[in-house]
Formats: structure tokens, C-alpha cells, sequence
């Protein structure tokens, strides 16, 4: 019994001390773990940041669109904010949106604002119903401004569209990117940035999860550039082929070209010169041009119905772009982008477009 005794304490003792081991180990590690988020937090913060401009403000703003001011100057506030540089009748910017709002949706809750700066090039961009129904169409749920006399373009010293800038959660602008692409960088940077952010305030990050991916447009390499009808936009381009030329504000008289040249747009009938764009003034119209892509889009305004022909044949179906709803026929009304060819690869065509609809405008050819 003796000998039993002794072996269940010796037993007993051991596991004992194995307990006390076991328990000094782990808060050893627990303590390892804190001295590790400390030092983190602390390399964060040392971070130098002379280098980095801080985002400015938000000035000239005509319109705030799914906030108010007040919500969008709280809700900055420690913040890692991507603003977005944008008009809702370039194709680049439409394009970008989708990786945008799909970033919004997956990071709003970790940290990131999205604000869309919506700065027109076109005087029909600058109507707040207008970018009301882009935004729905696009579904856009972050806030959006309105920046209608280009003064928070101006203030971010930009030139281009799209752009987007990401400001740190103490407002420094650490990274940018101009036009589309890009993507998979672009979500690295704002990973980081909220990983940043939250160290810094001792906020527990969820993980971040696999980059967005989504189906990328593929850009032609030697294609049409973007061709502009108003006098104004178009200095300098040598894009208008007809030998009358521009005059500016006057109903011209366009005749029918004897050749078309590559890249270049032939109004045929009466259209009056805007500064930035082309209006016809009669009740019947049409325009000619011979491009190089897969893909073509317009930027129109006011009411005509458009009927698309390609090397003289009605347009064949293969090359139909989303936005022609029968046969080879298309009615615009909003003002704004309207896809009329898609192809899988890039090719050269003589394009017709015959217009019916006095009034309408058109304002640029864009082209993929």
C-alpha cells in the first residue's frame, strides 16, 4: 500500500509541475503575441510620410448624391478613402466601376470609403438627374459628388480620366493610378493601407480574402483614338475630314465625301457647330467614318432614332453592341454612352450611321 501511496504522488507531482510548464509557456507565447502587435504598431507608426501629399478638400461641390455633407465629413474621418475621378459618359470610367463598387461592397465594413468625383467634360454631365440615373444603373452605393466646376479636379492637380487616388486614415495620398487596369495592384494597396488603419487604432482586421476578379476589356492595340465633334475639343486633333471644316456656332452645310480617310468623321447634311459637339439642324443626317477596333461607342444627346451600317450592308448581328435593341436600328434619348459595335477582335470598317431626329447631338466616338 506504501509503495502505491508513493507512486500516486510522485505521479501527481509531475502532473503538476507539467500544468504549471504548460501554463508559463502559454503566457509567455500570449505575452510573445502582445510584444509582437506592439512592435507592429509601433513600426506602423513610424511609417515616413514627408514624402506623401495629404488628400485635399472637397471644394466647388454642386451636389452630394447618396450622402449630405455632414455624413460624408464624418464619415472621412479615419478613413481609408479611395476617391475616384470620374464622368459617366467616358467608357474608360464605366468601366473601372464594376472593380470599384465590388471593393466598396467587400471592404466598407473594414475601413474603406469609396467617393466618386464626378467631374463632367460635357454640359450635359452636369445634371444632377443625369448622374442620378448612372448611378442606379451602375449601382453605385457610395457617396458621390458632384464637381461641376472642376474646382476638387483642379485641387487634386489632375488631368485625367479616370483616376484614382487612395488617402491613407490620416488623409496621405499613397497611391494613385490613371486610366483603367491596374486592379489587382490597386487592391493590394488598399489591403494594406486598412491593415494600417486598423493596427493603428487596435482594431481586429477580418481576413482580406482572394482580389477581386472580374472579366477585364482587353483594348485593341492600334485603334481609332477618341474623336470629338465640338470645335472647341477638337484644336489641335485634326479629326473632322470634310473640306468645310468647323465654323464655329454656324448651320454648315457638310457634302457627301469623295474618300474617307482612316480616323477621321465625315458629317454629311446640316449640323451646327457647338464647342463641344455637333447638332443636326435638319430633320435627316448622317455621319461616315472609317475606324480601326472591336468595339465603338457614342456620346449623344436629345431624341433621333440611328440606324448602323457597316461597308455598306445594315449592320450584321455579330457586331450588334448592346445598346442596338432591333436589327441594326437604335433610339437614344438620355443624354449619354450608348455601345453600338462589339466584336471579339479588332478590324477595320467604313461605318454609316443615317439620323433621324432634328436636334440631336453628338458629342465624341470612343472606341476598344
Amino acid at each position: 500500500m506504501k509503495s502505491e501511496i508513493k507512486t500516486a504522488l510522485i505521479l501527481g507531482i509531475v502532473i503538476a509541475v507539467g500544468l504549471v510548464i504548460i501554463s508559463i509557456t502559454f503566457s509567455t507565447l500570449d505575452e510573445k503575441s502582445e510584444t509582437a502587435n506592439i512592435q507592429e504598431a509601433k513600426t506602423l507608426d513610424k511609417i515616413d510620410k514627408s514624402g506623401f501629399k495629404m488628400a485635399p478638400d472637397l471644394v466647388g461641390i454642386s451636389h452630394y448624391l447618396n450622402t449630405t455633407p455632414e455624413e460624408l465629413k464624418k464619415q472621412i474621418e479615419n478613413k481609408v478613402v479611395l476617391y475616384d475621378i470620374w464622368t459617366y459618359s467616358c467608357i474608360n470610367c464605366v468601366r473601372t466601376l464594376p472593380y470599384i463598387t465590388a471593393w466598396d461592397d467587400k471592404y466598407e465594413e473594414q475601413g474603406l470609403l469609396v467617393i466618386g468625383i464626378h467631374s463632367p467634360e460635357f454640359e450635359f454631365e452636369k445634371n444632377p438627374e443625369n448622374v442620378k440615373m448612372a448611378i442606379e444603373k451602375y449601382g453605385i452605393e457610395y457617396p458621390v459628388v458632384m464637381d461641376n466646376d472642376m474646382e476638387t479636379w483642379k485641387a487634386f492637380e489632375n488631368r485625367y480620366w479616370p483616376r484614382k487616388y487612395i488617402a491613407d486614415h490620416e488623409g496621405y495620398i499613397r497611391y494613385d493610378h490613371i486610366g483603367e487596369g491596374g486592379y489587382q495592384e490597386t487592391e493590394k494597396i488598399i489591403q494594406q493601407l486598412l491593415e494600417e488603419r486598423n493596427a493603428s487604432l487596435g482594431i481586429q482586421m477580418a481576413s482580406s480574402g482572394p482580389l477581386v476578379e472580374l472579366e477585364e476589356f482587353e483594348h485593341t492595340m492600334f485603334r481609332t483614338p477618341e474623336l470629338y465633334f465640338g470645335y472647341n475639343f477638337a484644336q489641335n486633333r485634326n479629326q473632322l475630314g470634310s473640306d468645310e471644316g468647323f465654323q464655329p456656332e454656324k448651320i454648315v452645310s457638310y457634302s457627301e465625301p469623295d474618300k474617307i480617310d482612316l480616323h477621321k468623321f465625315y458629317p454629311i447634311g446640316n449640323w451646327k457647330n457647338h464647342e463641344d459637339s455637333m447638332e443636326l439642324a435638319s430633320a435627316n443626317g448622317s455621319i461616315k467614318l472609317l475606324y480601326n477596333a472591336k468595339e465603338v461607342n457614342l456620346v449623344t444627346a436629345n431624341n433621333a432614332e440611328l440606324e448602323i451600317f457597316l461597308d455598306g450592308e445594315p449592320l450584321p448581328s455579330k457586331y450588334s453592341g448592346k445598346d442596338i435593341i432591333f436589327e441594326n436600328k437604335i433610339t437614344v434619348s438620355e443624354p449619354g454612352l450608348y455601345n453600338i459595335i462589339s466584336s471579339e477582335i479588332s478590324s477595320s470598317h467604313t461605318m454609316e450611321i443615317k439620323v433621324v431626329g432634328k436636334g440631336f447631338q453628338i458629342f465624341t466616338f470612343t472606341f476598344g
